[in-house]
This record gives structure tokens, C-alpha cells and sequence, in this order.
């Protein structure tokens, strides 16, 4: 059904917040209980160590939800200033880049004490895009139209009129009246925790349903979905939404587009969108969560983690690419989060000598790092390691 535009308000947007019940309060309380669960599983610098894996876990599988595929490892190469000489590729590996350093970016700014900004502010959500979109190269800072190329202004709302399939967001002279009502509800500070989390499913939505940007509204709004929840308080740094949300796309698809649709009688809410749409895309981002909380769980158990890791290194010394008592490094590494470069010898039993030709193949290998010649040593999660490590992560 068509709006007439001076119907435009930002009454539109209701329902914004669903009412607790205690179903939809359970889920809430599982995913932060599992969530608190999982960031006690580690030593903290291992976890800050596998953060930096999930950084590009993001990276990847929220680019592969609008279509662009770049594999981990050509991520992790590019990371490292290695990039294709092929255009495309190479474009590709920018956006991945560009979408990791936003992380990065929002990661800091919510770390941040002083001069905190709401995620859900306007100025916040246009500075994700404004850094995102500055960030990339020409080919991909365009919107093909019909009969011209639209150039994206990074930063900025739109100031086209455009649809979504059926779904015809609102006018672009109406965006800021929109963008700051959605502040006012979703920036509501007297909301409690399990609010909140709730809440992180319907902001995802009604950001969308408003389309603010002429593009990326997609990767901006699974980029303040991870800011949200952090201001919540789960700290969401091990497990990937997008990872999520892109293994169930179709999925995602067709429930956002529910969630577009207008109440479709009185026994669908009182606002002017659908209620049970909303409450259909709220159950599945929780359940979306939850299941991505416990799936990392389920490889981070630490006795079948080191398991994994003393088989793929038994490999990797048969083939001769790392040497014999490596794993007591790697083991030392996950459990206590960083060793000193001293203690390889005691670790491992064997003379210096010995130690440092074990310790070198293992840094050679990328599986253990420093950031310094003489810095203690940390365990990585590469790419090359994923499939071994934490089967079923790709």
C-alpha cells in the first residue's frame, strides 16, 4: 500500500519496541548468560587473539550478504598490504580491509569512557558510513542505476527517493526527522539490559525499513547491530552475527520484508507496521545470536580445542613444516594467554638451542606472533588454520 507523502511521520515506525513477555525474555536472559559464559572460556588475551580471527569472520560473511566473496586467506593477505593485481579482486580485498578497520574504529569508540556517542545517534551512524564508505574504491562507491551511475556521498543520507523491492522507504527530506526518533527510541537510556537486547532486533529492522543511505544500509546496520549489543553489555567479540545471519540469507530476507509490511488487521498490533512481523524477525536475530554464541562454544571447549591442536601439529611435523615439541608452545600460548621468549627452552624440555629452531618454525609457520623481536609470544588463528582448529567456522 502506498503512503500518501505528507503521511510520512516517524509514527510510521511502529511498533518500535515489543512488549516483554516472558518467551521473548528467556531469550534475552540466554543469550547473556551464554554470552558471559563464552568470555570466561579463555585466557583474555587468547580471546583478544581470536578476536582479530573474527574481525575478518565479520568482514567476510557480511560483504557475502550483498554479494562479494573474498575468501579468508586473500583477506588476511591483504591485511598484510598483499593485494591482487587483478582490479576486481583487489577492490574486493579493500572493502574487506575497510570493513574490518570500522570495526576496529567502533570497537575503540564504545571502548571509549569520555564523550561517548549513543550508537544509535545519527552523527554515529553516519560516521560508520562516512568511514566505511571513504575507505573504498570508485567501482564500489556507486549505485548502478536504470539510465545513470549514482556515486555514493560517504557519510551522508540520501537525497534520492528509491525502493527496496515491494518496500518504498520513506522520502529523503523526511530522513532526519526518521533518524532522530529513532534515537529517542532505541537511545533510551532507561531501558534495562534485557530491553535492550530485545530491542537490537527491532533497531535492526526499523533501520533498514528507513533505508537512511543511498547504499551500504546493510553492512552499516550489522556493524551498529554489534555496536548495540555492546552497549548492552554483551561483549560480542568471539561470535559473528553476519556469520549468522548469512548462512540463513534467504531467510533474513524474507523476514525483513515481513517486517516491512503494514498491521494487517486489528489483531496485528496498533501501529502502523506489522506486530507479528516484528515479533517474527525479533525471535529469529535472538535465536540468529544465541546459535552463533553456542556453535563458537562448541569449538572453543578447551580439551577438544587442544586436542585439535596437537593433532593438526603431529601433521605438521610429519610434513616437516613446523619441528618436534611444538605443541607444548602452542598449549602454554592458549592456556596462558602470552609466554615469554625465555621460557621456551623449560616448556618445551629441550636445549636453547633446540628451542629457538622450534620456536622459529612456529612464528614462521604465522601460528604463534609478537609484536616485537624480543615481545612475549601469543597464539594467531590464521586463516590456514581455521578449518583445523575450528572446524566449521567458513
Amino acid at each position: 500500500m502506498s503512503i500518501p507523502y505528507l503521511s510520512y511521520t516517524p509514527a510510521l515506525l511502529e511498533p518500535t519496541i515489543l512488549h516483554r513477555n516472558l518467551e521473548r525474555e528467556n531469550l534475552a536472559w540466554e543469550l547473556v548468560q551464554k554470552n558471559a559464559a563464552l568470555n570466561r572460556c579463555l585466557h583474555p588475551i587468547t580471546i583478544q587473539s581470536l578476536a582479530k580471527l573474527m574481525q575478518s569472520m565479520n568482514s567476510y560473511y557480511s560483504n557475502l550478504i550483498e554479494g562479494h566473496i573474498t575468501k579468508l586467506k586473500d583477506i588476511e593477505r591483504s591485511l598484510a598490504g598483499d593485494y591482487f593485481t587483478d582490479p576486481k579482486k583487489r577492490d574486493l580485498q579493500l572493502e574487506a580491509v575497510a570493513y574490518i578497520e570500522v570495526q576496529i574504529l567502533v570497537d575503540q569508540k564504545m571502548d571509549q569512557k569520555i564523550n561517548h556517542q549513543s550508537p544509535t545517534s545519527s552523527e554515529f551512524l553516519c560516521w560508520i558510513h562516512q568511514e566505511f564508505y571513504q575507505r573504498l574504491p570508485q567501482s564500489l562507491a556507486v549505485v548502478m542505476g536504470d539510465s545513470q551511475n549514482e556515486a555514493v556521498n560517504p557519510g551522508n543520507f540520501r537525497n534520492l527517493q528509491v525502493s527496496i523491492g515491494d518496500h518504498i522507504p520513506p522520502p529523503p527530506e523526511t530522513l532526519i526527522t526518521f533518524m532522530s526518533y529513532f534515537d529517542q527510541v532505541y537511545g533510551n537510556l532507561h531501558l534495562s539490559q534485557i530491553e535492550r537486547v530485545l530491542a537490537s532486533a527491532a533497531a535492526h529492522h526499523r533501520f533498514l525499513w528507513i533505508h537512511p543511505f543511498l547504499d551500504g544500509n546493510g553492512r552499516v546496520a550489522r556493524i551498529f547491530s554489534h555496536a548495540y549489543l555492546r552497549s548492552a553489555g554483551i561483549d560480542n567479540q568471539l561470535w559473528s552475527i553476519s556469520r549468522g545471519l548469512a548462512r540463513q540469507v534467504e531467510k533474513y530476507r524474507e523476514l525483513l520484508a515481513i517486517a516491512d509490511q503494514q498491521r494487517h488487521n486489528d489483531y496485528d498490533g496498533r501501529g502502523n507496521l506489522s506486530l507479528s512481523g516484528l515479533t517474527k524477525f525479533t525471535q529469529f536475530f535472538l535465536h540468529t545470536c544465541i546459535d552463533q554464541i553456542d556453535f563458537i562454544s562448541s569449538r572453543l571447549q578447551l580439551d577438544k580445542l587442544l586436542d585439535r591442536i596437537e593433532l593438526w601439529t603431529a601433521i605438521e611435523i610429519k610434513a616437516g613444516k613446523i619441528k618436534s615439541g611444538s605443541f607444548l608452545l602452542l598449549k602454554a600460548a592458549l592456556l596462558e594467554g602470552s609466554i615469554p621468549r625465555g621460557k621456551a627452552a623449560l616448556i618445551t624440555g629441550r636445549e636453547e638451542r633446540q628451542a629457538r629452531t622450534i620456536l622459529k618454525s612456529l612464528l614462521d609457520r604465522g601460528v604463534l606472533e609478537s609484536s616485537t623481536a624480543r615481545g612475549n609470544l601469543l597464539i594467531a588463528f590464521i586463516a590456514d588454520v581455521v578449518d583445523d582448529w575450528l572446524p566449521g567456522l567458513m
